[in-house]
């Protein structure tokens, strides 16, 4: 418990993961409360055709009147429960992977790690093309399991590659010695002290899903007929928004993505010092030196 207070108390005063947290929370608040603050469907049609941002639409309306700023709310709903639930379905099947090659070893290791470097050779991004383009049928379910398929395979090497130095460490040793089964030594002695990998990866996964969402339905290989950052993005180039001087049918979609992925960066930073010794120490040797220089 002493462990898991420092560890909260580190990562809340570390600049990077407050600031990550304070955006990625502020897009919770506003795919929460922000469908109550829409004014219209943002599939309504109406007369305002390409209105610039105005008072009566706060950030434009489209080709066809739809007003972008409550496709833009709801729409980061969408974004956000594909990108985080994607994430953790990839990291879930990344921590059994990697857990399990580098704790059994021999035949099952060889298997595992075959399989690990097979996804690791094929390129994440055009796979999920060729997935997505070929699926029966579209939306966010399957965009989900595209992007578990083609996002688990890194974060099950790193997790293989820390099970493996830390398998022959003396409480694992103890706990086998003691007649504690396999699965408990796996995910209750060796899973706890990788949880920073793991939260790492998350971070890192949740990344790539939202940008592989949002790239594959810009493609047009989502459900165009659901409301989220991606599909706004295939609308306004489909309808060449940018040739029509439309800047803020892409532009506030494209800030969200920007702000969104920028503030799980921090985060994933901030974590990587935690989990990274080299790091942690260069942090710590820079901050008497910064209190030095601010006290000078």
């Amino acid at each position: 418990m002493r462990e898991g207070r420092t560890v909260g108390s580190w990562l809340a005063a570390n600049g990077k993961v407050t600031f990550g947290l304070s955006i990625v929370f502020f897009f919770i608040v506003v795919a929460l409360v922000g469908p109550l603050l829409i004014r219209q469907s943002p599939t309504a049609f109406s007369a305002d055709v390409l209105q610039p941002p105005s008072a009566a639409h706060w950030l434009g309306t489209t080709q066809t009147g739809q007003d972008v700023f409550a496709q833009v709310i709801v729409g980061t709903r969408v974004s956000l429960l594909l990108g985080f639930g994607a994430g953790l379905l990839a990291t879930i099947v990344s921590v059994i992977v990697g857990l399990t090659a580098g704790y059994f070893g021999g035949l099952v290791d060889d298997v595992l790690s075959l399989l690990i470097n097979v996804f690791l050779v094929i390129p994440a991004i055009p796979l999920a093309i060729i997935m997505a383009a070929y699926l029966p049928f579209r939306g966010p379910l399957p965009m989900a399991i595209i992007v578990t398929i083609t996002g688990w395979a890194w974060g099950a090497r790193v997790l293989r590659a820390q099970t493996l130095s830390m398998r022959k460490r003396d409480f694992v040793e103890a706990a086998r010695a003691s007649g504690e089964s396999r699965l408990r030594i796996v995910f209750v002695e060796i899973l706890p002290n990788e949880i920073a990998i793991v939260a790492a990866g998350l971070v890192g996964t949740v990344i790539y899903a939202i940008l592989a969402q949002v790239g594959l339905e810009f493609l047009g290989l989502g459900d165009v007929t659901t409301i989220s950052w991606g599909t706004i993005f295939y609308w306004a180039q489909n309808n060449e928004a940018l040739l029509l001087g439309a800047w803020w049918w892409f532009l506030a979609p494209g800030c969200c993505v920007a702000l969104l992925g920028a503030g799980l960066a921090f985060i994933n930073f901030g974590i990587d010092e935690l989990a990274n010794p080299r790091l942690r120490e260069e942090r710590k040797l820079k901050q008497p030196a910064q209190a030095k220089k601010e006290a000078a």
